[in-house]
This record gives C-alpha cells, structure tokens and sequence, in this order.
C-alpha cells in the first residue's frame, strides 16, 4: 500500500543531492499529493522548478531553514518533512563554525519548533555518519541535529508529531564526492589525489540513500536513529578502478596516470563510522538497518520499538568502515559500472 499517496510532503534542502532525489522519487515513484520543495539557492530551484513543471502538484518556494516563521506558514497542512537541508563539507564548516551551527543546530530547532506549530504529523531528518564520534564541526552540529531531534520526540507534552533521524555514509556522485573530483583529475590526465591510501569509506548511491531515507520514515516509532547498512570501499581501490575504466575514454594510458597522496584534510577521518560502542547496547538489527533507540525514554508514554522486520536486539561490535569487510576491486568494478558511477 503506498502510505504517500494521500500525504502532503515537504523537502527542506529541495536543490540538493538528496533532496533533488526525494523530490523525484516521491512524485515520480509513490505519487504523493502534494509536494513543497524549498531551498534558498535561488537559480537552481528554478531549475529544480522547471524540472517538474509539469507536475501540478509540485511547488517551490524560496526559504532557509534559519527563518523559523516561514517554516511554520510552509508547514501549515503538510503531513510528513524531510529535513535534508544542511551545511555539509567538512573543510568549509571548520573554517566557518558559527556559520555550520546556525544552520546545521539552530535551523534543525527552527524545524522542530515549526513543526510543533502546524502539526506535522512526522519529520524524518538525513544525518551523517560523521555525527558518530565527530572529530569536525560538520560532525559535531549533524550529531547535536540528532540529539535534538530525539529530544524533540521524547517531550511529547502538548503535540503528536513524530521525530526521527536516518544516518548514512558517502552518497557516491554527489556533488562535492570523490568520483566527479576523480574523474575529472583523470580527464585532464592525472594525478589522482588521494588523502590516504588506508582510508575506508560506506558507500551508496543517490537513489540507494533517498529510498532508505523514505523506507525509514514508514518505520519510524519516534526518536530513533535508523542507521543504513552499506557496502565498504578503499579509497585507493576506488581510485585505480576508475583510472582503468576511465583513462582510455579520455584519450590516456591507465599506466600514465599516477596516484598522489596529498594526505588527510582537517577532520577527516581515516574510516568511518556508522554507529558507536555506546550505542551498541540499545541498537536492533532489522533486515536493511541498525535502529539505535533512544537513551532516554519518552517522558509521557512508552514507545515499542517492534518493527516487523527486526532480527535481533543487542549488537556486539560498532558499526564502521574499519571493522567490515570491503568489497574487492572486482565487486567495486562492477558496482560502478552498473550504477552509472563512471558516467558524466
């Protein structure tokens, strides 16, 4: 049964990699009734604009999630949000930390509070796997967006809206990702950058990580943060797979173009993290995630996490990058080639 159908939906960070894909897909895909995309990039929400204007139930509207009045008139009658706008390059918010919590702490409270406002029925909000044992800016605000967001459900006095977050890791072909730096250091004939030959890295593509994102919202009992099992790549075997696939469509010899390490940036992690070791003892495994349940309960009512796919409660080891095993050169090969990775 497709629960969107008759749902009113509205997309915070509409212009953005996911936020341009859950526009898509709730419109192309599950059909909602209506769709409210906002943004404040104003040239590309026009032309987010006029990519679906064909569809008459779709509208766009200027508006930053720092401006809490404006999302309480754009909330008014809708029933789910998707929070996906954000502050989201690490090197950026280390540079401009005021700038990453007004937004990526203060715009996720606007939402909340918004939400309490006119209603809304539920409000999924797309973390990072960043916000486990952050060691950035981008890192620390995504995860205090979480714990705001879990607060925000535990406190349900006065309002019945639902809040919950999705965590995933490396969205590949997204802008400001690894592949478009990749190939076009590969187009021009090398070198490849590559911060650490050891760093390991939880990928997925665009519309692998958009419908999770909306899987999880059907899953939601509130507070919870759904964390998405991924597959695990090197980063090296990443870029040597591309300069084998890539190198002859651009005219060069894969034995030409070398490999550079250039080191890790500020922040940046050698693996990555999904989920924590104190997160461990209250997370239960479901068929495509992990939901680790809130560490303090709801004030007013209990709530039973019993989802109808769930396989155990209690895991016995964090869940990252490091600890998995990683695809081989072979499977990565094929999984590139087979989503489109290595396409323009």
């Amino acid at each position: 049964m497709n629960r969107f159908k008759e749902k009113t939906v509205l997309v915070t960070g509409a212009c953005g990699t996911v936020g341009s894909e859950l526009v898509s897909q709730l419109l192309r895909v599950f059909g909602v009734k209506n769709l409210i995309g906002i943004d404040n990039n104003e040239s590309e929400l026009f032309f987010l604009q006029q990519r679906f204007q064909a569809y008459s139930n779709a509208n766009f509207y200027l508006g930053d999630i720092r401006d809490r009045a404006k999302l309480t008139r754009l909330f008014r009658e809708v029933d789910i949000v998707f929070h996906a706008a954000a502050f989201k390059h690490v090197v950026l918010c280390e540079s401009s930390p005021f700038d990453a919590v007004q937004t990526n702490v203060n715009g996720v409270q606007n939402v909340i509070e918004a939400a309490y406002d006119a209603g809304v029925e539920r409000v999924i909000f797309t973390s990072s796997d960043k916000a486990v044992n952050p060691t950035n800016v981008m890192g620390t605000s995504k995860l205090m967006g979480e714990r705001l967001m879990t607060a925000a459900n535990n406190a349900y006095r006065g309002h019945s809206t639902l809040f919950s977050s999705t965590r995933f890791g490396n969205v590949l072909g997204s802008r400001g990702s690894v592949i478009p730096i990749f190939r076009e250091q590969i187009r021009k004939g090398g070198p490849v950058t590559l911060t650490d030959p050891a760093m390991t890295r939880f990928i997925m593509t665009i519309e692998e990580a958009t419908r999770l994102v909306i899987d999880s919202s059907l899953q939601a009992k509130g507070g919870e943060v759904f964390v998405t099992k991924m597959p695990i790549i090197r980063i090296q075997d990443l870029a040597e797979c591309m300069i084998a696939a890539l190198a002859p469509r651009y005219g060069h010899n894969p034995q030409d173009i070398s490999i550079k390490v250039i080191g890790s940036k500020a922040g940046e992690k050698l693996y990555e993290e999904l989920m924590s070791s104190e997160e461990t003892r209250r997370t239960c495994e479901l068929k495509d995630y992990f939901s680790v349940l809130p560490a303090f309960g709801n004030v007013t009512e209990e709530i039973i996490y019993d989802y109808p796919d769930k396989i155990c409660e209690g895991i016995d080891k964090p869940y990252n990058s490091e600890l998995e095993p990683a695809m081989t050169k072979a499977e990565l090969a094929v999984y590139l080639e087979t989503h489109g990775l290595l396409e323009d």
